[in-house]
């Protein structure tokens, strides 16, 4: 099928490529870097924009020819076809104009970085893409004979909504909804839900005209709602956990919660070394016993944990003791042979 590209001179393809480069390096920089995606994506899509609005502003001047970007909108009637089908991604990384992108990153900064921090980065990308697509297939099923084309990310940033909705419903995000306050998902999300029903029902129900796709704003937050569970599956954090949410004090906070939410209780415990055989150093009898009964916060946990690792070496074989963060909670081991000395186990 006939493509635009083939009608490309010099400076579109130049223009072209400053665009791939804009919006691929703050992803390429977050993978590289462990950095916020979600942060990234909005960079991306903001320089894609400018990018976008130089485009136009080079056709205005009659410097480049045709619209820049035809073969990377979603227009329903073509989109099937295989030669198209890379619209329905590619699609989602145009806007229309500075209110369309500027809410888009409004939404994935805000949602999409404690997602993030919920889910890990590979599995919000799976996530965010699985909402992109969910929207512009959506929008193609409703509009398949249409040819007006399609742009923005719309679907992902419900898609988002949708998913933080199917894992962790009571965690609380600042979001500006009527206030700037923190918002349980659960409002947030219904609401935005509710609202896009009713936007849809006017438009289509009503036979309204609309220029904004409604249907690819559902179809995103369906789609990454009903997946959700199987893309979290062994997640960092288990679904519908309640700790206040990545942002209820920072990542820190989050990650101790987490921690919190899985320790084993260790006074339900025999001390590592009346376990092994030995008898307890007196030196650190008292703090053992202040860390058996009371330490059922990781951070007191960690803190006597410190002070018995300071105080004494494994009785196996003379090693330092060391304290080791693991994910059901801290552990005290032997530095050298972690099997000489391991509490809890």
């Amino acid at each position: 099928m006939a493509t635009t590209m083939s009608l490309f001179g010099a400076s579109e393809w130049f223009l072209l490529s400053v665009w791939f480069v804009a919006l691929g390096w703050p992803i390429f920089y977050a993978l590289r870097h462990k950095t916020s995606l979600a942060l990234s994506i909005t960079v991306s899509l903001l320089l894609g924009y400018i990018i976008q609005y130089l485009g136009l502003f080079a056709i205005t001047m009659g410097w480049i020819g045709g619209w820049l970007w035809w073969d990377f909108v979603l227009i329903p009637n073509r989109a099937i076809h295989p030669s198209w089908f890379h619209t329905f991604f590619s699609a989602g990384f145009l806007h229309g104009d500075a209110l369309h992108v500027l809410g888009n990153i409004l939404v994935i900064a805000l949602v999409g970085v404690p997602l993030e921090q919920r889910l890990g980065m590979r599995r919000f990308a799976t996530v965010y893409l699985i909402g992109l697509f969910g929207g512009s297939f959506a929008w193609y099923m409703f509009n398949s004979a249409s040819s007006t084309p399609s742009l923005g990310a719309s679907g992902a940033a419900f898609g988002l909504f949708g998913a933080y909705l199917a894992g962790w419903p009571k965690d609380e995000i600042p979001f500006p909804l009527i206030l700037i306050r923190k918002w349980p998902v659960l409002y947030l999300a219904m609401f935005y839900f509710g609202m896009e029903i009713y936007r849809a029902y006017t438009t289509m129900g009503l036979n309204q005209a609309s220029d904004v796709a409604h249907m690819a704003h559902l179809g995103g937050f369906i789609a990454a709602y009903a997946l959700l569970p199987i893309v979290a599956k062994n997640g960092p954090y288990p679904l519908g956990i309640e700790d206040g949410g990545p942002s209820g004090g920072g990542s820190e906070r989050a990650r101790m919660n987490q921690m919190k939410s899985s320790m084993v209780d260790v006074s339900q415990l025999v001390d590592p070394w009346t376990a092994r055989g030995f008898e307890i150093p007196r030196k650190v009898r008292d703090p053992l016993r202040s860390l058996m009964a009371s330490a059922d916060e990781p951070e007191t946990r960690i803190a006597w944990m410190e002070h018995l690792a300071d105080a004494v070496e494994c009785p196996v074989c003379g090693a330092k003791l060391g304290v080791v963060e693991r994910k059901l909670g801290p552990q005290l081991q032997c530095s050298e042979t972690p099997e000489h000395f391991i509490w809890p186990e």
